[in-house]
């Protein structure tokens, strides 16, 4: 790799958003799912039991236990632990120098806190994730200090294990979709069924629903390949192959966006992925000029093995992808056969004979960069700076190979051999930080659910049992004339455990009990789980006396015969009753209560009137009469705009201060030439003067020798006066005689 500070930056950036994201979409939904009167109170988690808080801590690591000395219950304290995280976190992503270790160290905590009490509606992969991938953004931020250098050379060191989690990650989402044994992804039919039975899909879906059956095989291929062959690209030493990678996982990512509502898990993944940048491809995308070397003729021999080396590594993964898949070409019916062309015993012998060299590929790539930042340590002029460049990079070194070893137990899971092979000391040390989610195990969409039509829980109420109308989510699958919505990147938990209770009877998911006896109650912070605008909801203005549940079967609408939009997004069938019909006091919900321990024993504390209580409460009566989607759009716009204005500031700083810069880099020219321009001139002005005393002589001695000659010219004249005097005379005297 070579230097990944602007991708470190990058990564740091787009991980404060995701932390504003997951902090805000949960503040607005705390009342209704862990409130005193919500559908799984948060202090049914943390009983009082006389411990100390060391101890306390030690059962559940949470900053929970502190609210009581604060004045606050534990909703209220869950209320200010992710409106902290919040604003803490868009602060991170407005301004640059709050990114550091410190402030990660932070939002992992809290973060954590409120993971540790958030019961089923917190159990998601992605929640997981981001508890991971926080972690490790406390290893990659700086810690900023006077005395601390801009660039570590620890960097590509820590950064490593960002590359490593996406490999983990997306290897093992290919993995389980096979051992698994789900017929529809062995059949290359999963996207056949897949747009419609997801949680909650995108406009963008239904039409990717139509799409015909061959591309949808043929698709599948493309997500295996990019799921399992490709990430082992994320190692190469050819650059190439790294920017392939990421590009090929951008794609993959960018599709899911469109057509399913995933809350952040996307943009999370796509944040993992600027781990396969470096700051060569970042300028080439902002246009920035590099410096050109110029390649010896070695460099030039290197550098044609690697384009050999990168084409036979595309022919390969070309061929094999044609060979497993049996990938033929139908001309005539313009389409692309596809069927998976070997056996699930073969695929377990393929995945015991790379799960152990995926292992010792990621040792070879860990032990590069850290051999490498050695050297470079080893360079570093000055003692003294030398040394401290050492400390750090021996103990982030020693931490990277620490969270890569703690790591391949989740990793090994895809393969009970290779698992049960690992050192007794890493599964150690796994099962103790294991409370912390460290490292966890992932398999996305393990099995296609919804085969023979998505299953959908519709909640009807009554006020005389005779008329019934339906209670309609605002996010998931009701009314058959709603299209589907955009919500991501908020993730309405109850309308995803709604998703999840379709799937198998009411006595797997509790809390379906606690939610009917809630809007029995009227309780207001429950309602605005279903619907924000309470205007919608039917029961506004007086709580329904029964409700009952069905269960239907939705499929999305097919067009027309003309071709045109049918009226309707989803058509459905009725399939059972879901919960019987009940009221308050009813004896089967009384039951069901009691016996998943939903029944409150002891009355809720009475919550204080301290300025504290009464500014959660102030703030969360307007947050929450806002949309979560647009409220989190909202926050990630403003904090992108102060990002956009803080670039541009610096960037027009430093353009004045380069020409500040080289105005006096000008002037101290100048100034070194002066002295050389006066000795010229004094050489100068000494010949001119020579030249002049020269000049001089010469004149003199032409002015004596003009005088010579005017000396002799006048005696010459002189002497012709005399002459002609001298006739005259005579002549004279020739006139008397006469």
């Amino acid at each position: 790799m070579g230097d990944i500070t602007l991708p470190r930056h990058m990564f740091l950036w787009c991980l404060s958003a995701v932390y504003m994201f997951a902090f805000a979409s949960l503040y607005v939904q705390i009342p209704g799912l862990y409130g005193n009167e919500g559908l799984l109170p948060a202090r049914w988690q943390l009983r009082v039991s006389g411990k100390s808080v060391v101890e306390q801590l030690k059962d559940s690591p949470t900053l929970l236990w502190f609210g009581p000395r604060l004045g606050l219950d534990t909703q209220q304290c869950m209320e200010l632990l992710s409106l902290a995280g919040a604003l803490l976190s868009l602060m991170t992503l407005a301004l640059p120098p709050l990114r550091d270790c410190r402030v990660f160290l932070v939002l992992w905590i809290l973060y954590l806190s409120l993971y540790q009490v958030g019961q089923v509606f917190l159990y998601f992969q992605w929640d997981n994730l981001l508890l991971e991938t926080g972690f490790l953004a406390i290893l990659v931020a700086p810690m900023k200090m006077p005395w601390f250098s801009k660039v570590c050379l620890h960097d590509n060191v820590t950064f490593w294990l960002v590359r490593w989690l996406l490999f983990r990650l997306m290897f093992a989402s290919g993995v389980v979709k096979l051992t698994s044994r789900c017929p529809t992804w062995w059949g290359l039919t999963a996207l056949t069924y897949h747009y419609e039975t997801q949680c909650i899909p995108t406009p963008l879906a239904w039409f990717a629903h139509q799409l015909p059956v061959w591309f949808q095989k043929l698709s599948i291929v493309g997500t295996f390949v990019i799921e399992m062959a490709v990430p082992f690209l994320f190692f190469s030493p050819i650059r190439r192959h790294r920017l392939a990678a990421f590009y090929m996982q951008l794609l993959l990512q960018v599709f899911i966006i469109l057509s399913g509502n995933y809350n952040f898990f996307n943009i999370l993944t796509i944040t993992l992925c600027l781990s396969l940048l470096d700051d060569q491809h970042v300028n080439f995308w902002l246009r920035r000029p590099t410096q050109k070397t110029e390649s010896t003729s070695l460099q030039t021999l290197f550098s044609g093995l690697a384009v050999m080396l990168e084409v036979g590594v595309y022919a390969l993964l070309c061929y094999w992808t044609v060979q497993y898949f049996d990938l033929q070409v139908d001309w005539e019916k313009k389409s692309v056969s596809s069927k998976t062309a070997f056996t699930y015993f073969e695929f377990n012998g393929f995945l015991k004979t790379v799960t152990v060299p995926s292992i010792w590929i990621g040792v070879l790539s860990l032990t590069w960069e850290i051999i490498t930042a050695m050297f470079k340590c080893a360079c570093v002029r000055g003692v003294l700076r030398r040394l401290w460049s050492t400390i750090q990079w021996a103990v982030m070194a020693a931490a990277t190979v620490s969270m890569f070893a703690i790591s391949l137990v989740p990793y090994t899971y895809i393969e009970y051999d290779s698992n049960s092979n690992l050192w007794p000391g890493i599964r150690t040390a796994f099962e103790v930080t294991d409370r912390y989610q460290l490292v966890n195990s992932y398999g996305l969409f393990r099995r296609m659910t919804g085969v023979g039509g998505r299953p959908e829980v519709v909640i009807e109420g009554s006020m005389d049992r005779n008329t019934w109308t339906e209670i309609e989510f605002m996010y998931k699958p009701g009314n058959m004339s709603a299209a589907p919505p955009v919500v991501a990147p908020h993730q309405p938990r109850l309308d995803w455990q709604m998703w999840f209770a379709a799937l198998g009877p009411h006595t797997q998911s509790p809390w379906f009990s606690s939610l009917l006896h809630r809007l029995l109650q009227g309780k207001r912070d429950v309602v605005k789980l279903i619907q924000t605008d309470e205007s919608q909801y039917p029961f506004s203005k007086q709580p329904p006396t029964y409700l009952r549940a069905h269960r239907y079967k939705y499929w999305f609408s097919e067009p027309k015969e003309d071709g045109s939009y049918p009226q309707r997004w989803w058509r459905r069938v009725y399939v059972e009753e879901f919960y019987p019909i009940v009221r308050l006091g009813d004896s089967y919900l009384e039951q069901m209560l009691v016996q998943h321990g939903l029944k409150d024993k002891a009355p809720p504390r009475r919550s204080s009137n301290a300025w504290l209580p009464r500014f959660l409460r102030h703030v969360g009566e307007h947050a929450r009469e806002i949309p979560a989607h647009l409220l989190l759009w909202t926050l990630f716009s403003s904090a992108a705009t102060v990002c956009l204005l803080n670039s541009l500031r610096s960037r027009a700083y430093h353009r004045l201060h380069e020409s500040l810069q080289n105005q006096h880099t000008d002037k101290q020219a100048a100034e070194q030439t002066r002295p050389n321009v006066t000795e010229e001139n004094k050489k100068k002005h000494e010949e001119e003067e020579e030249k002049k005393e020269v000049t001089k002589d010469d004149a003199e001695e032409d002015g004596k020798e003009q005088e010579e000659v005017a000396t002799s010219e006048e005696e010459q004249e002189g002497e012709i006066e005399e002459e002609v005097s001298a006739e005259e005379t005579e002549e004279d005297s020739l006139r008397k005689r006469k």
